[in-house]
Formats: structure tokens, sequence, C-alpha cells
């Protein structure tokens, strides 16, 4: 069985949420704790968060402050975050990584399961809510280089994940909404 890892992009400021999102409460628990432990309960080994803006107060958070990176150059966008991440995987014998992202309350761990199931080095998935594709998203240890190369601005891998023929679709409608959290107001209640 390959080795998945789980890499968490956690680095925003949240301006239109009012305030980084990993620092977010639902529930008792702080997005970005809520979301590694879904990352660690579907098995994806190692785990890495990516972090940037009140990195010090998000480190903090951390069951385990080792698991953080930081991208220094985080402000630049969601670019940055994958890039320092995968970097950051490549010392690790991962073979593939779930891409995650802190802002997704409604994805548990069921859904990483599904999307990261059979994931090898040449995987490129990502997961679809009643058709829409959303996260997470698996990518292969083989793609690492050519998306760090193309990751920029707020884009992430978006632009490369739509040029792909092999990318896999993974039907998650029945497990979560994927619903991103951009304001307070988005909530769940």
């Amino acid at each position: 069985m390959a080795e998945v890892a789980g890499l968490l992009l956690a680095a925003g400021a949240g301006r239109r949420f009012g305030g980084p999102k990993a620092l977010a409460v639902l529930d008792g628990e702080p997005f970005v704790v809520r979301s590694l432990r879904v990352l660690a309960e579907a098995g994806c080994v190692p785990v890495r968060v990516v972090l940037g803006a009140s990195a010090a107060q998000a480190r903090a958070l951390l069951p385990d402050p080792e698991a953080a990176v930081v991208a220094e150059d985080w402000e630049s966008g969601m670019g940055a975050s994958l890039r320092a991440g995968l970097r950051a995987l490549t010392e690790t014998d991962a073979e593939a990584a779930v891409v995650h992202l802190v802002d997704l309350p409604g994805v548990g761990a069921e859904v990483v399961r599904r999307v990261a199931d059979g994931a090898d080095e040449n995987t490129v998935a990502r997961a679809a809510y009643d058709g829409v594709p959303g996260h997470p998203v698996v990518l292969g240890r083989r793609w690492w280089p050519e998306i760090v190369a193309g990751a920029s601005g707020d884009k992430g891998a978006r632009d490369w994940l739509r040029a792909r023929r092999d990318l896999r679709l993974v039907e998650c409608g029945d497990l979560g909404t994927g619903h991103d959290v951009d304001r307070r107001e988005d909530l769940p209640g």
C-alpha cells in the first residue's frame, strides 16, 4: 500500500472572514486542528500543515508543531502554500499527497479516504460534490515538480488540474458538501 501524505493549506489571512481561518473555532475545535484530525483519521501519513498569517498562533494549536511548514511568501496566494507544502513532502517517502483546505469543515475523513483510495505516484484525483469539482485533491509524487513549477497566485494547481485528461473525479456528494467557509455567516449553524 502506497504511503499517502496529508497536506493542509492553512496560510491565508482570511480577509473576508475577518481573520485567519486556521484559528476559527467550530464546535470548540479550531479549524486547523479539525482539518488535521480529518487527514489523520483518513490514514494520511505524514501530515503537514502550511502556515502563513498568524503562523505562531496556529502552530501553537497543533498537536505536533513539527508538522508545520511556514510559507514565507504566503501573501502571494495559495500557490505559495502549495509550493511550500509539496517541497516539504519531497523529504518524505509519500507517493501521493492529499491536498486539503482548512476552510472545509463539511469534509470529513470518509471523503479523504474515498478520494485517496488506491493513490500512487501517478494519481491525479479530486473530490466532486454533485458533479462539481472541489477538494480535497490527490496529487501523485510524479507530478509534484511540475505543479511546484507552475503554482502561482491564488490558483494553486487549478489550471494544471483543468488541463489534465487523466484527472479522476470522485463523487463525494453523499458524504459531504465541500462548501468552503468564506465569511463568518458561512459557518455551519
